[in-house]
């Protein structure tokens, strides 16, 4: 009753967001373009495919790693990477080019999802954190494609939620193949909402295993060298209401370090121009990276691009991980740290909460209640080199320390396949 009255519900809410997608697509034209794969019409994929759903940008790279090694450990297999955003598949696409097929997620009808794999025809399917989709996982798996949830974290808050309907969503998690969960914690929720306790095992978070390739360092590296030495300090991922106060922190920062230069990165990249503009109405003046202006004489660079967030944070001396000064949740700490450079957030970090504990008990992070704090922080950092050295070294070394789960979840797929 449970699994019906839910496919009503999307088959009838599937007009509405395809017109939303319409709409949106005026912005984003791929969206309108490739419309069809929303309800399933893919292109036909030969061979065997691997299924690789990631939401958004942030579980697509999370994603990267693992789909390296599985096309390092069998070239012959196609990797199909899916995702419910058009900038969570630009990010893949910059990622691996022509290496791997890309396609927009299918809304979970019954229809789509049964055009999709009969489309696709998928061998495996791996979904990248805790995206549960009923007809997605109930549909594959009554055709024998095992389910795989990799990286997988689950609140206290949603256990809750789904401990209350245990009775509706059990047969979902039944047909769970593997949860690789991220923290013990993680795991007993899975166990608490149906899934099988032999189907459910603790192999750490895979975006410890950061994975900055040489292509990426170099062009670090290059753009470290245009500040001419300038302290450097970045906020990536920054969501509405956060610009503001970053920008506050910054003319606190300006007035200890007048040369000091912040790279703003928002999170969404429909917001860059608004962003730019709020910029500019307070007064500093600013370089966006996208159309390769100088940040000479800017005091703030505006990353405007998509895909650079991790080439950005190698050219800082320290991090602000946005998300986190308003209630979204935070994003992960980890990327900045795998540069060795002091990271601080915000109070609001749940969507992280085990990551973020492995950096606190270190040392490895700071977290910080307000603008003005953080102005403080980095303020002080710019003038204690050995300080900041250490504290990245901390950061640093919380990731190297937690490497390893990669191994475990590859190892995981290849003995289940």
């Amino acid at each position: 009753m449970f699994q019906f009255l839910y496919s009503q519900l999307i088959r009838l809410i599937l007009p509405f967001l395809l017109l939303r997608l319409c709409w949106q697509g005026r912005k984003a034209p791929a969206l309108r373009r490739n419309l069809g794969h929303r309800i399933g019409l893919v292109p036909r994929i030969p061979g065997a495919v691997v299924w690789v759903h990631a939401v958004s940008v942030g579980e697509t790279i999370a994603a990267a790693p693992m789909v390296r090694r599985l096309l390092a450990q069998d070239p012959d297999i196609t990797i199909l990477m899916t995702a419910m955003t058009d900038t969570g598949l630009a990010q893949a696409r910059r990622m691996f080019g022509n290496r791997v097929r890309y396609a927009y997620a299918p809304y979970d009808t019954p229809g789509s999802i049964r055009r999709f794999l009969n489309r696709a025809r998928p061998r495996i399917l791996v979904i990248m954190e805790t995206e549960i989709w009923p007809n997605m996982i109930r549909q594959s798996r009554a055709r024998d494609v095992p389910v795989f949830l990799i990286n997988a974290r689950l609140s206290e808050r949603s256990a809750r939620g789904y401990h209350r309907i245990r009775s509706l969503v059990a047969p979902i998690m039944q047909s769970i193949s593997w949860v690789a969960a991220q923290a013990e914690k993680d795991a007993e929720r899975f166990r608490r909402i149906g899934v099988a306790p032999s189907k459910v095992e603790v192999t750490g978070s895979v975006k410890f295993d950061v994975d900055i390739p040489e292509d990426v360092r170099a062009v670090s590296v290059a753009l470290r060298q245009t500040f001419a030495g300038r302290p450097v300090w970045i906020a990536g991922s920054t969501h509405s209401g956060e610009d503001r106060q970053i920008l506050a922190a910054h003319r606190a920062v300006l007035a200890n370090h007048p040369n000091a230069l912040l790279i703003l990165v928002p999170r969404h990249p429909e917001r860059f121009e608004a962003v730019a503009d709020q910029t500019l109405r307070e007064g500093f003046t600013l370089a966006l990276r996208s159309r390769r202006q100088d940040p000479a004489s800017a005091q703030v660079y505006l990353g405007d691009t998509m895909g650079e967030l991790m080439m950005l944070y190698g050219a800082s001396d320290l991090a602000f991980v946005g998300g986190s000064l308003v209630e979204r949740g935070g994003h992960n700490p980890l990327e900045p740290a795998g540069w060795g450079i002091p990271v601080f957030s915000g109070p609001h970090i749940f969507n992280f909460e085990t990551i973020y504990q492995s950096l606190l008990d270190e040392h490895g992070v700071k977290l910080v209640a307000d603008a003005g704090e953080l102005a403080s922080h980095v303020s002080s950092l710019f003038v204690d080199d050995q300080e900041r050295e250490a504290i990245g070294r901390r950061a640093l070394a919380v990731v190297n320390k937690n490497r390893g789960a990669l191994d475990k979840v590859v190892k995981g797929i290849i003995e289940r396949v």
